[in-house]
């Protein structure tokens, strides 16, 4: 059972959570594709190609809906499907070189409006954000 204090902690990290991602998130427009196809788009860019199973399961998704994702990011030539060489039936969905830059793009304008926000802060509150940013990727 989760302590009073380890509570209090996870209700001001969840919040501040939220609040930091929206700030990001307002970046994302820019990159001119949609949430969902963006969001996949990063798992195929950071993690590799998956399979449309794979790929559906790590975003949480349906198949269907993951096909219609899938299928957008294809037409943009974002990603591309190949078919795995040990078995011709199963379909493996990567990333292509304009779907990584245009990734990386958005990543690199996201980290610098959260950069932006970050510079009014002391360099000791900024020692004190990266380390608490090395604890939550732990968790």
């Amino acid at each position: 059972m989760a302590s009073k204090i380890s509570l209090r902690v996870a209700e001001a990290v969840h919040g501040a959570s939220i609040r930091v991602l929206r700030i990001v998130r307002a970046e994302d427009v820019k990159a001119g594709i949609g949430p969902a196809q963006l969001s996949a788009l990063s798992i195929l860019v950071l993690l590799g190609p998956k399979t449309m199973g794979g790929l559906a399961e790590a975003e949480q998704v349906k198949p269907p809906t993951m096909s219609r994702i899938v299928d957008g990011l294809v037409r943009q030539r974002l990603a591309e499907r190949a078919t795995e060489t040990a078995d011709r039936r199963s379909l493996r969905i990567a990333a292509t070189p304009r779907g990584k830059k245009l990734l990386l793009a958005g990543r690199n304008r996201r980290v610098r409006a959260l950069a932006k926000r970050l510079e009014n802060l002391s360099e000791s509150d900024l020692i004190v954000l990266q380390k608490a940013a090395q604890l939550l990727g732990q968790i």
